[in-house]
């Protein structure tokens, strides 16, 4: 579909700044987001997180929070459900900085910031 498409080319150009990024972030208000954590971008088109297991204690920050850092504790594993471009369905788990980055992308898609969750503000400047 064109207008998907279109919006996800707009989520890629923006998506090179960090590891993922999610529709909403650029204006398209979609259930869509990006992520690239090293193996080439994973595009989830309505996702679903089906499973959560194990915790980390991570420092995060967001495009749509310049110069905000703090950590937040996330799933060190996920399963997630979504469909690619052409609405096939597809799974994929993922441990570690995969399960940070779509935990962290969903929550854009149900409206909420990793401003949110953070436990404790920090300076990365300061480290």
């Amino acid at each position: 579909d064109f207008c998907l498409s279109r919006g996800l080319g707009d989520v890629y150009k923006r998506q090179a700044q960090g590891v993922g990024l999610a529709a909403p972030q650029v204006g398209f208000l979609k259930r869509i987001f990006i992520m690239d954590i090293g193996e080439g971008p994973i595009e989830c088109v309505n996702p679903v997180i089906l499973k959560e297991n194990g915790k980390q204690r991570v420092v995060e920050g967001c495009l749509s929070c310049p110069d905000e850092w703090g950590y937040v504790t996330r799933p060190n594993k996920v399963k997630l459900r979504a469909q690619n471009r052409k609405g096939e369905f597809f799974e994929i788990s993922l441990v570690g900085l995969g399960a940070q980055c779509a935990s962290h992308e969903n929550d854009h898609l149900d409206g909420r910031l990793f401003i949110d969750k953070v436990e404790e503000f920090i300076n990365p400047e300061e480290d």
